[in-house]
């Protein structure tokens, strides 16, 4: 693997999102996501962020995703892998792991 970090955005909020009743926060799922990819991938270089989508965001590219967020374009808390969209809403880990999976083979110069 070359020496590319791995960027993982979790946009979300402290009011639970009305579409996701019963789910975790989406600082929960932060956490939990996090915590399972140190498990997983104890090796993996990654930069994980939490954006709080009803707080000023200074990152004009970030901002623009919280906006659509607040639109209703995406539920939160909303997951994104080196800027790809990978879930939204409920979170499950297959889907993560799987795009963890692809560009880590795809940096791979094997």
């Amino acid at each position: 693997m070359d020496n590319k970090i791995l960027s993982i955005e979790i946009f979300g909020s402290d009011i639970v999102c009305a579409s996701c009743v019963n789910a975790p926060s989406s600082k929960d799922t932060y956490e939990w996501l996090q915590a399972a990819i140190d498990r997983k991938y104890p090796s993996l270089t990654y930069n994980i962020s939490y954006i709080d989508i009803q707080k000023p965001i200074d990152n004009e590219r970030q901002q623009a995703l919280a906006n659509r967020v607040l639109d209703d374009e995406f539920f939160y808390p909303l997951v994104l892998i080196d800027g790809e969209v990978v879930g939204e809403g409920y979170i499950q880990l297959k889907p993560v792991f799987t795009e963890l999976e692809k560009r880590v083979i795809e940096s791979d110069p094997s």
